[in-house]
C-alpha cells in the first residue's frame, strides 16, 4: 500500500514539474532572451519549486555540504540524478554547465541554456568534442562563473562505475582554475530510468579543491578517488549498502 502511494504521488510530482516547467519557460522566455539575469532567475525559481515540492509530494529533503566555491572555478561533479543538476545549479553564484549539444535543440530548455552560458559538446570524437569545449571555454562566449563537468559524461546508476574522462584536467590545466570535486548520492532518490521518487535525505557535497598545478595522471587519480570516495560515503549514510558499490 505505501509503494503504491508513492508511486501515485511521484507520477503526481513529474506531471507537476513538466507543468510548471513548460508554464515558466514561457512567461520566462522574453526577459530570458534580452538578458542573461532573465534565463537565471527563472531557472532558479524552477528549481527552488522543483525542490520545494519534491520534500512534501514525494519525501525527497536535500541538503548541501561543504565550503561552496563562489569565485570561478571548475567543478567536477557525480551525476546520478536530474536531481543533483537542480542542487548544484542552486548551490553555486554563477553555474555554467558542460552539456550534451543535442540538449540545444529541447524546446525552451535549449534557449535556456544557450542564455546561461552553457557549453555545448558533441559526443562521439573525443579529441574534436574537447577542442570545441575548449574554443568555447577561451573564446570568453562562456561567462566567468563555476564551470560544472561531469567526467563520467553522463548520469551513472548507483552501484555503476564508468571510467572517467580527460575532460576535466584538460579544462583545469587551460584555465589554470582550481578544481572543486563534489560527491553526492542523489540518484538513490531520484534514479535513472523510472518515474519512481524514494523519500530520503539526497545531498551534494563540495570536496576540498585541487588546486592549479598538478600533472595528469595524479589530477585523474586524485579527483577520481575523491568523488567516487566521497559518494560511496554518502550513498551509504543513506542506506546502500557498502558491497554493493563496485
Amino acid at each position: 500500500m505505501r509503494l503504491a502511494f508513492q508511486w501515485v504521488m511521484s507520477i503526481l510530482y513529474v506531471v507537476q514539474n513538466a507543468v510548471v516547467m513548460l508554464i515558466m519557460g514561457i512567461v520566462f522566455l522574453p526577459w530570458a532572451l534580452v538578458s542573461p539575469k532573465g534565463a537565471m532567475t527563472a531557472c532558479n525559481t524552477y528549481a527552488s519549486w522543483a525542490l520545494w515540492t519534491a520534500r512534501w509530494m514525494v519525501g525527497i529533503r536535500s541538503e548541501v555540504r561543504g565550503e561552496i566555491p563562489s569565485g570561478a572555478c571548475l567543478v567536477p561533479a557525480k551525476h546520478q540524478s536530474f536531481l543533483d543538476i537542480m542542487m548544484i545549479f542552486k548551490a553555486v553564484p554563477q553555474p555554467r554547465f558542460i552539456m550534451k549539444y543535442e540538449l540545444l535543440f529541447t524546446p525552451i530548455i535549449g534557449i535556456y541554456a544557450w542564455r546561461l552560458g552553457c557549453v555545448p559538446v558533441k559526443r562521439g570524437k573525443r579529441g574534436a568534442a574537447i577542442k570545441d569545449m575548449l574554443a568555447d571555454v577561451e573564446s570568453g562566449r562562456v561567462p566567468p562563473g563555476q564551470l560544472v563537468i561531469y567526467p563520467q559524461g553522463t548520469r551513472v546508476p548507483v552501484g555503476e562505475y564508468r571510467p572517467y574522462k580527460i575532460g576535466p584536467y584538460v579544462l583545469y590545466k587551460e584555465t589554470g582554475q582550481s578544481a572543486v570535486p563534489v560527491a553526492t548520492n542523489a540518484g538513490m532518490f531520484w534514479p535513472k530510468g523510472t518515474m519512481l521518487r524514494t523519500p530520503g535525505l539526497a545531498v551534494v557535497e563540495f570536496l576540498d579543491p585541487i588546486n592549479p598545478g598538478t600533472k595528469q595522471t595524479d589530477f585523474m587519480a586524485r579527483l577520481e578517488a575523491m568523488i567516487e570516495d566521497g559518494s560511496n560515503k554518502l550513498m551509504q549514510e543513506a542506506g546502500f549498502k557498502a558491497d554493493a558499490v563496485d
